[in-house]
């Protein structure tokens, strides 16, 4: 009798193994693509003619565009949090801390394209507000239990406001994004300029001690950089 049940487990299953292989492929293409080209500019026969199958096929796995979207901006947010959660525990220090999410910035910024964020909240504004959401909880969570950790630390001031800090850090890191800045800085990448940027924001709150510490991940991110 056992015998008879293994077969019926394994044939029930395989399908549902084979439909999830299949979906994470097409949200892998969707991902690759959106990040190089942007949102409005990728379309469904894009994304099929990239996996090699027919639209209609794509469509009995994702509905429509929107669906689609929305799985990959989880899975970015997931990846983004399961990331910087470890960032906690592996970090020496609370600045130690922001050059890791540095290093995070170099993978995902390097080949993103700096319109998605304005066309996700323009043409998907319902997955925008899942990233909304993890803008305003996690990532506020995070930044403010940094700036928390280097007070404590006596890396960052005594006299920094946390509050303040945090919705500053918070907006500041996506005004890159915004389609006028892009503009009058189009010579620059996004990584050039979301580095100058979190550069500025650590110096500019450090304390002494800070500051050496900072100097030293500094040089020790310069000396990475050059022998790449």
């Amino acid at each position: 009798m056992e015998t008879l049940v293994t077969p019926k487990v394994s044939i029930v299953l395989h399908p549902i193994m084979a439909d999830i292989e299949v979906k994470d492929r097409i949200k892998t293409a969707a991902h690759d693509l959106v990040m190089k080209y942007g949102i409005r500019t990728v379309s469904m026969d894009d994304i099929s003619a990239s996996v090699g199958m027919s639209k209609k096929t794509l469509y009995q796995y994702y509905q429509d565009k929107d669906e689609l979207v929305k799985a990959v901006v989880d899975t970015i947010i997931d990846q983004n949090q399961f990331t910087c959660s470890g960032f906690v525990d592996k970090a020496n220090d609370a600045v130690h801390e922001i050059f890791l999410t540095m290093e995070m910035m170099v993978e995902m910024f390097s080949e993103m394209n700096p319109s998605i964020l304005f066309e996700l909240q323009k043409y998907h504004p319902n997955v925008y507000q899942v990233f909304h959401k993890h803008k305003s909880e996690f990532i506020h969570q995070n930044i403010k239990a940094n700036l928390e950790r280097g007070k404590k630390e006596e890396l960052y001031r005594e006299d920094i406001n946390i509050e303040i800090l945090c919705l500053y850090r918070i907006e500041s890191m996506f005004i890159p994004f915004n389609p006028d800045f892009q503009k009058s800085l189009n010579k620059h990448t996004l990584l050039e300029i979301e580095e100058q940027i979190i550069l500025n924001f650590l110096f500019g709150m450090v304390s002494q001690k800070g500051y050496k510490m900072a100097m030293k991940y500094m040089e020790q991110k310069n000396k990475t950089v050059s022998k790449n």
